[in-house]
């Protein structure tokens, strides 16, 4: 069975949570101290703005034959990448990138980021179950969101 998620509506959502999308540029500024300080923080609410960025358009089947039509792109850290959501399961990959995307999240055990949500996704590298090609999960707290879980992304339909 094929499953693709809303991908209008999971733009719409998210785009009304500030997840996609620039600042705004500043006017410019009188002088030289000004300038800078305006500058810093504009970076700082872009940066902010695009740590998670919805992509409309990005197809991804998984090794089941669930298929989504848009993910979200966000900053994670490095680490394993698990058949199901909870600590115990086996590693399946490893992601070694540090900006990486993911189709949805589902409730698992808790983790070391206080939640219990984990984020569906492929690894950049199988270790282990060379059948589901590095598709798992990883816990939200490796990733860099706004909030667990990410707003419009969708749940997990077997979640």
């Amino acid at each position: 069975m094929k499953r693709r998620s809303g991908g209008a509506l999971l733009a719409t959502a998210v785009a009304a949570t500030g997840l996609v999308g620039a600042a705004a540029v500043p006017a410019p500024a009188a002088d030289t101290a000004t300038a800078t300080a305006t500058a810093t923080a504009t970076a700082t609410a872009t940066a902010t703005a695009t740590a998670c960025v919805m992509r409309e358009g990005s197809a991804h089947t998984d090794w089941t034959g669930m298929s989504w039509d848009a993910d979200i792109l966000c900053d994670n850290a490095q680490g394993d990448v698990r058949l199901q959501s909870f600590t115990s399961s086996p590693v399946v990959g490893r992601m070694v990138t540090t900006r990486s995307w993911f189709v949805c999240w589902k409730v698992g055990d808790q983790h070391a980021g206080g939640n219990n949500i984990w984020y569906y996704t492929q690894a950049d590298e199988v270790v282990s179950r060379p059948t589901a090609k590095g598709w798992g999960y990883m816990p939200a707290v490796m990733l860099e969101t706004p909030q667990d879980p990410v707003p419009g992304l969708p749940k997990c339909s077997w979640g």
